[in-house]
């Protein structure tokens, strides 16, 4: 049996005085997708950002592929390349979508790309070759996403929804083990909303491995393998769709769930 390919054991974060992840554990597969759901400033945004190294933990472990990226209980480098090797495992697709207005779709796509591979060995001896390759990546990348028309757009020439396409393909180009949304859609127009649903439901027929914090309750119910509530800093349920949103055990997911029950 293969084991999984995150493990998240008692994850803790303070922030002051406010303890706003509890005592986070779970696992999951390569694959599947996993959906985050629960009310604002229950702590989905912060756990994300924990595991994208944005933030570091108080205390636990992160593991991705038996690989331990973070220890609590060891002292952690501060080195910013070894941080950015940790990052490397996870693309983070943000609300707003987070690109460089002074360049263009296909430039926003290429850069990560380009600035890891100009620290490489040999770089200036094949930077035409490696320039063209990341090129291509970045097109094709931009094409799966509906995009071939918008490569040489703007952001501001975009819409919001072929903004945040533009930012999935970016965290795409870097080919992350996990790749996380962090409310994608809440930036967007409601008829922006479906376009980006259906890119993120593709990438789950296709097995990407995706970690989803959504107040889209439908669609969490949907495209997810698993699905985890969380509350108050705290896990407070997890399972399958279908037992978490038809047979929920804990009162305060039935509370919850019942604002969403005509979805």
């Amino acid at each position: 049996m293969l084991a999984p390919i995150l493990e998240v054991s008692n994850i803790k974060k303070t922030f002051g005085q406010t303890e706003v992840l509890k005592d986070i554990s779970f696992t999951m597969d390569r694959g599947k997708t996993l959906s985050i759901i629960g009310s604002s400033g229950s702590g989905k945004t912060t756990l994300l950002r924990c595991l994208n190294f944005l933030e570091t933990p108080d205390s636990g472990i992160i593991k991705v592929k038996n690989e331990v990226l973070f220890d609590g209980s060891v002292a952690q480098s501060r080195n910013p390349e070894v941080i950015r090797r940790k990052r490397l495992h996870f693309g983070l697709v943000f609300q707003n979508f987070n690109l460089f207005p002074q360049y263009t779709a296909r430039e926003n796509v290429m850069l990560a790309e380009e600035l890891l591979a100009k620290e490489g060995s040999g770089y200036k001896d094949k930077k035409k070759e490696i320039h063209e390759r990341i090129q291509n990546h970045a097109e094709n990348l931009l094409e799966q996403m509906g995009l071939k028309d918008r490569m040489n757009n703007y952001p501001h020439q975009l819409s919001g929804g072929q903004q945040q396409r533009v930012a999935i393909a970016r965290a795409l180009a870097m080919a992350p083990d996990i790749l996380c949304f962090d409310e994608p859609t809440s930036a967007l127009d409601p008829e922006l909303t479906g376009e980006v649903l259906k890119v993120i439901r593709e990438l789950a027929e296709k097995n990407t491995t995706m970690i989803i914090v959504t107040h889209e309750m439908a669609f969490a119910r949907d495209v997810a393998d698993h699905v985890i509530f969380m509350d108050d800093g705290n896990i407070c349920e997890q399972g399958t769709p279908d037992a978490v949103f038809n047979h929920p055990r804990q009162e305060r997911t039935i509370q919850f769930l019942s604002r969403f029950s005509n979805n």
